[in-house]
């Protein structure tokens, strides 16, 4: 069967390779210290290449916040109707909102998606190809004299870059405590990152109802995933996985520093640093206190109450019916006013139908 990875591999092999080779220019080669930054080099570069998929991650994100309402609204409106239409018709509805928003919910997974492959080579390279390499069978640029090289670079006593908790190898009690030390590193920054940092971005809203609860369970229970697969990982991988870890921490960080959510604890903030920075160059503070959009309802319906006309005489059906047309269109223009002077600019509906109690006289002349 071939091997789906095996570019992937080859890439993740040259990566390591070249930046053993730059870091050779002032490290020893041989110590086990030069092959783990390579592969801390390798992590950057993978991070710097995701990072355009990182930046649509927020931007989908804030449009999945924005947009909440809205998807609560569909749900509302089809709650209860488990009919093949019902669903269909909800599924549409949904995709038409977020299509108009802008929102992918699968974009919070793309950064993860795409390191997964990159995961598994790093994982099959330490773990295969450089033992195979070190017995003479190369692979890339890994030949037998770099791969022995890697093989047997030591970093604490005789733990090497290739050991892990569950195989120590020659690093015996020693490899275990750094496996340990490494896995007890990356819960502390995954939980920091969903605890201290993805939480704090979120609105009130955000932090209730059902999947607010599994959300905060879940900060709990992720960490552990490390705890039951970290000890079968080599030390080179959980050196990726611990790399990325703080990576992800520091982006998180700077986002909501910089780019805090509406309505979060981050936000409020972040106004206060505005505030605080213009108080000290002598300027008014701002105030960010979100204003009422004015709601103009041109659908409401329009009472008009049938006059007589100046000679005294009752109006006929075709004159009553043009003059509630009339008021109809003053009323609209009115509203419209109404909204253009409230910042928010009104539809023209004045080519809609009349509603049917307007055309009750109509109805009965025919």
């Amino acid at each position: 069967m071939p091997n789906i990875l095996y570019p992937i591999e080859w890439a993740v092999a040259w990566i390591m390779v070249l930046f053993h080779r730059f870091l050779d220019l002032f490290m020893d080669g041989s110590s086990g210290w030069t092959w783990l930054l390579s592969i801390v080099g390798l992590t950057i570069v993978v991070r710097t290449l995701i990072t355009p998929l990182f930046i649509r991650q927020i931007r989908s994100s804030r449009a999945m916040q924005a947009v909440s309402p809205q998807l609560k609204a569909v749900q509302k409106k089809y709650k209860g109707k488990t009919d093949q239409a019902s669903r269909q018709a909800m599924s549409e509805e949904t995709m038409a909102i977020y299509r108009e928003a802008g929102a992918n919910p699968l974009s919070s997974c793309l950064p993860l998606l795409l390191q997964m492959p990159i995961f598994f080579a790093l994982f099959r390279v330490l773990f295969y190809k450089l033992k195979d390499a070190a017995n003479g069978e190369a692979f890339g640029p890994l030949t037998h004299d770099l791969a022995s090289n890697a093989y047997h670079a030591t970093l604490f006593g005789h733990v090497t870059i290739a050991d892990s908790f569950l195989n120590s190898g020659a690093g015996g009690i020693g490899t275990k405590i750094v496996a340990g030390v490494i896995i007890a590193l990356m819960c502390l920054g995954n939980f920091i990152t969903q605890k201290e940092l993805t939480m704090r971005n979120m609105p009130p809203s955000a932090l209730e109802g059902p999947m607010a609860s599994t959300q905060k369970m879940m900060i709990y229970m992720l960490p552990f995933i490390y705890v039951i697969t970290g000890p079968g990982l080599p030390i080179g991988v959980l050196t990726y996985m611990l790399t990325t870890t703080f990576w992800t921490m520091a982006q998180q960080a700077i986002v909501v520093y910089t780019y805090p959510t509406p309505g979060s604890p981050a936000e409020a903030s972040h106004q206060k640093r505005i505030n605080a920075k213009r108080e000290k160059n002598g300027l008014e503070p701002l105030d960010f206190t979100p204003k009422k959009p004015v709601v103009v309802d041109d659908d409401a319906p329009i009472r008009v109450q049938p006059k007589a006309n100046k000679g005294g005489k009752k109006m006929t059906d075709a004159e009553r019916l043009e003059a509630a047309r009339e008021a109809r269109r003053k009323a609209q223009e009115e509203r419209r006013a109404r909204g253009q002077a409230g910042g928010e600019q009104a539809p023209d509906l004045s080519g809609k139908k009349p509603s049917n109690a307007l055309n009750k006289g109509k109805k009965r002349k025919r």
